[in-house]
């Protein structure tokens, strides 16, 4: 059958207009594979987060790193950048800790391969031996908060995920702690990250070896990480199907790599083969031998730590508990294991339950985002409380004892008779950094205190000795003037009660630092330098 001419006209305008709808869509696809393309190369692949986010969180990151010139506790530096540099510089004190193996090398090393870099370098200034650790930690600490920002939107949405994240960073405690080169740092790091790849409900980054590697690496670098995350683990071997499958291909494995990896850094730097998380928890889980450094009630978590960690984010906490979906029950159930288990120890810090602060601010986020009418004033509030907070804390309360150790660099750098000087600390023990601060072979002396290892009835350490009667010990210890230091270094509190021995021997003081509003116990609001002078150049006070 033959067609009309017609038809054929009409059957061609059908082609071409096919051919042009084609074409369209051609051009339509193509213009979203562009369009796309170009929203990829705005948002980069950065943690998986837009590059305005990650560039806003590292800047806030390295300005509060800046913005805390306080001392917290001794181990920010003796366990770690002391231990670094003994490593690096073969000079320096390791406490007992390292010579009854209870710590680890695994987390002073990555210091120490920075120390080593900037030796190479020839850039090992003891500024910057001070502050590239820190900041290093707060880049480790920016990946944790982009985490959890990434977690809270898979699970929930944008909105969500942006109140957990302003609560996350404008924690005062989180603030403090998370430049610091504290092993509890580190442990809220690995447990943040772990968390992201935690096969929680909702969640679509779920790995079980990455996050089974982060756990073992956590309790590799401090033992008790593994506390928060017993829960954890047994929710997951419940629901999984194919539990043996998991045990055996996954967790045995992971725990067998890292294990093996701690005991040969280990052996490497001890010498012998040394299993350190155990000797770790059997001083202080089963002997319990922590409350040497001071006790508390079994309630204190409850009545004064956790509130004081969370300070006023405490009323969105317990609000949004109310509210939160029952998927994160499981996080609940985590914090109050994590405290429970705490409080049957005696030794209590502050410090100890930072790993599970974040998971306190998923609920604290809820909170935020079911608020209508007060969400302005909660948000202020919530601002400027814990900002004043954390630059009070950051800025002003316990510096004395970094302050002081810029003035001994002075003495080590800009002294022409260095070479004769000497420092003694006359301060309860490790309450100064060392030789990680001065990085100068000085000859420098404090008070020890070892706990009671050799199980004597009437045991007390040096510097409890030396506090019973402090003049009497001095007269004692330096009965020969030829043994006394240029330089002590005490608290206000001391400078009355020692008077007639610094008189006696020539002392004057030449430096002041402020410390602490809030002294306490054997600390002072000041600490003084005395310099010892040679006698007819006495300078009057």
């Amino acid at each position: 059958m033959e067609r009309e001419p017609g038809d054929s006209r009409l059957f061609f305008r059908g082609l071409q207009s096919c051919s042009h709808e084609k074409m369209k869509l051609r051009k339509r696809k193509s213009a979203l594979y562009f369009s796309s393309q170009k929203s990829t190369g705005l948002r980069g692949d950065h943690l998986g987060e837009n590059i305005y986010l990650v560039l806003f969180t590292i800047a806030l990151r390295i300005c509060n790193c800046f913005l805390v010139q306080t001392s917290f506790v001794p181990d920010e530096y003796w366990q770690s950048l002391e231990v670094a540099h003994h490593m690096v510089f073969n000079y320096g004190y390791l406490t007992w800790e390292w010579t009854e193996r209870l710590r680890g090398y695994t987390y002073p090393l990555i210091f120490a391969s920075i120390y080593k870099i900037l030796y190479f370098l020839g850039k090992d200034s003891v500024q910057l031996l001070i502050w590239i650790p820190r900041l290093a930690q707060a880049v480790l600490s920016v990946v944790a908060d982009l985490r959890l920002y990434s977690l809270m939107k898979q699970l929930e949405n944008q909105q969500v995920a942006k109140w957990v994240f302003f609560c996350q960073l404008c924690s005062w405690f989180t603030w403090y702690c998370c430049t610091r080169t504290l092993t509890n740092t580190m442990e809220t790091v690995l447990t943040i990250i772990a968390l992201f790849y935690y096969p929680l409900e909702g969640s679509k980054s779920m790995n079980s070896i990455k996050y089974s590697s982060l756990v073992a690496l956590a309790f590799i670098i401090r033992p008790t990480a593994i506390i928060p995350w017993i829960p954890l683990l047994l929710r997951h071997i419940w629901q999984e199907q194919r539990k043996l499958d998991l045990i055996l291909h996954h967790f045995l494995p992971v725990g067998f790599v890292t294990l093996s990896w701690s005991l040969i850094i280990d052996r490497m730097f001890f010498g012998q083969w040394t299993l350190v998380q155990y000797n770790f928890l059997r001083f202080n889980v089963l002997q319990n031998l922590g409350t040497f450094y001071g006790s508390h009630p079994w309630h204190w978590y409850f009545s004064q730590g956790f509130p004081v960690v969370l300070g006023t984010h405490l009323p969105f906490f317990i609000h949004g508990c109310f509210l939160a979906p029952k998927r994160y029950r499981i996080l609940l159930v985590t914090v109050l294991w994590t405290l429970l288990v705490y409080s049957m120890l005696s030794h209590k810090e502050f410090r100890f339950i930072y790993s599970v602060l974040p998971f306190c601010m998923v609920f604290c986020g809820y909170s935020l985002n079911h608020l209508k009418t007060w969400k302005k004033p909660a948000l202020s509030f919530l601002f400027l409380s814990n900002m004043l907070l954390a630059l009070y804390t950051g800025l002003v309360h316990q510096r004395g004892t970094l302050d002081v150790m810029t003035h001994i660099q002075e003495l080590c750098y800009k002294n022409p008779n260095k070479s004769a000087a000497s420092v003694f600390v006359m301060m309860p023990c490790h309450s100064t950094p060392f030789y990680s601060h001065v990085h100068y072979p000085l000859p420098m002396r404090f008070l020890e205190c070892p706990p009671n290892l050799t199980g004597k009835s009437q045991y007390l350490d040096e510097a409890d000795i030396f506090y019973l009667n402090p003049l009497n010990w001095l007269y004692k210890e330096f009965h020969n003037n030829s043994t006394l230091p240029t330089h002590l270094i005490i608290f206000s509190i001391l400078e009355e009660e020692i008077s007639a021995f610094l008189i006696s021997r020539n002392y004057e003081r030449t430096a002041v630092f402020f410390h602490t509003h809030l002294p306490e116990g054997r600390t002072g609001s000041h600490i003084y330098v005395y310099e010892r002078k040679l006698k007819g150049k006495l300078n009057r006070r």
